[in-house]
């Protein structure tokens, strides 16, 4: 498909944005190739500066639930905006959505709004570091938690050893206060606690990962994460951007059944507009200023257009009551299609799923952590994604991101999804 306009634009982006882009997947080049520069999107479609129709597996990267441009999220963004944008001082909508959402998460009593996924993740971890009055952090290697200083380091050389940074800027004494573990091994989890246990302020992680594509938490796993909260006072803080009131009504840890002390939200709570959240039990959260000593402030957090979207989203997905099991549905769907086309095609791939959640990894073997996950082939995979776009299907341009899909999605997609899928992996065979 000739992609003019879009390479024009890039071009000229390139001129006066770093790389072109202002978040580096949508660079594509992970798969090489131009991007194409989207113009509108409609439920479950995207249409780019070319006129190109795409059928959209990324969903804004995990927002839109119910589709684009939801008729009556929109009517809410408008409506709200006739009364003007932001004002820098409380609003009724804070308070509604505050509410709304807190109904979903029964083990939390308080939440606070902030502009980011990464805003909101940074900010727990200076909660738990103030209510423990312990230094360090533990993540686990494959999990991203935003772009704070802290969370940008991977595995050292040893189990036991601080992280290393994964991106300049990121000075090696901050690097220090966090420690990497691999995902989903509750030996190596249990070995870090019994020797810096009494160290660990908190351990935050994604209770379904997203980030090095979908990769789900195993129950012993689950099990020794509850056994630092009992056994060693650690915080335990449920990154649930990707997953919050995705893969279930409240999210990850309602479906998982995790006990958490604070969680990071984000998505699907601003309806596409930007947002991000904190929520905890009443104990740790009544650290945070004006009440506590934890200092976190932001001009344009609980902006009203945000909270009317995630009000009005979440409004649309109540009036929906089959709406988890209809994605749970759709997401079976678009995987046995990806699943017996590629088996037609004698592609080997494994499929992680977690409701509407689902990436392809081009490799064997079970898929649980970051070594099993960048086992997969990425050359096939990007020859993989071409096909799929030049067929009119937009999928994460990344073998190590997880593809969102909405409830927008029938009968008309499934069917796209099928010849795209024979063609791209016709393509890799």
């Amino acid at each position: 498909m000739p992609n003019q306009r879009s390479e024009a634009l890039f071009q000229q982006a390139s001129q006066v944005i770093p790389g072109g882009v202002n978040s580096p997947v949508r660079a594509f080049q992970g798969v090489g190739g131009t991007p194409p520069f989207i113009t509108r999107a409609q439920g479950a479609y995207l249409w780019d500066a070319d006129g190109h129709r795409y059928l959209d597996a990324v969903g804004s990267w995990g927002p839109m639930i119910l589709g684009h441009a939801h008729e009556a999220v929109v009517r809410a963004v408008q409506d709200t905006a006739a009364n003007g944008t932001s004002f820098g001082a409380p609003t009724e909508a804070e308070v509604r959505l505050a509410e709304t959402v807190l109904a979903r998460l029964p083990q939390f009593a308080r939440i606070r709004f902030v502009n980011s996924g990464t805003e909101a993740t940074m900010s727990a971890l200076r909660v738990a570091r103030a209510v423990t009055d312990r230094p360090l952090i533990l993540k686990f290697a494959g999990n991203y938690h935003g772009h704070s200083d802290g969370l940008l380091v991977n595995a050292g050389s040893g189990l036991l050893t601080t992280g290393r940074p994964s991106s300049a800027g990121v000075p090696d004494p901050i690097a220090d206060l966090t420690l990497v573990a691999p995902y989903n091994d509750p030996e190596a989890l249990k070995t870090v606690l019994e020797a810096r246990g009494s160290d660990l302020a908190a351990i935050i992680f994604e209770p379904v990962v997203g980030n090095m594509g979908v990769v789900e938490p195993q129950p012993r796993f689950l099990e020794v994460l509850q056994e630092a909260r009992e056994k060693h006072g650690v915080l335990l803080v449920a990154d649930e951007v990707m997953s919050g009131f995705r893969v279930a009504r409240g999210g990850a840890i309602e479906r998982y059944g995790i006990t958490a002390d604070l969680a990071a939200y984000g998505k699907i709570i601003g309806g596409g507009l930007p947002v991000g959240a904190y929520a905890g039990t009443a104990a740790v959260m009544d650290y945070v200023s004006p009440v506590g000593p934890v200092y976190q402030a932001g001009t344009l957090s609980g902006n009203p257009l945000a909270m009317a979207a995630g009000q009005a989203t979440f409004a649309a997905m109540d009036e929906t009551p089959d709406l988890y099991d209809r994605l749970e549905a759709i997401g079976h769907r678009v995987e046995t299609i990806l699943r017996e086309t590629a088996e037609r095609h004698d592609v080997p791939v494994v499929i992680n799923r977690v409701g509407s959640m689902i990436t392809v990894f081009f490799t064997t073997g079970a898929v649980t952590d970051l070594e099993t996950a960048s086992a997969t082939d990425t050359e096939r995979f990007s020859r993989w994604f071409h096909g799929l776009l030049s067929r009119g299907v937009y999928w994460p341009a990344s073998n190590f991101e997880a593809a969102f899909l909405s409830s927008a999605i029938g009968a008309d997609e499934f069917a796209i999804l099928e010849s795209a899928a024979d063609f791209a992996f016709a393509q890799v065979a």
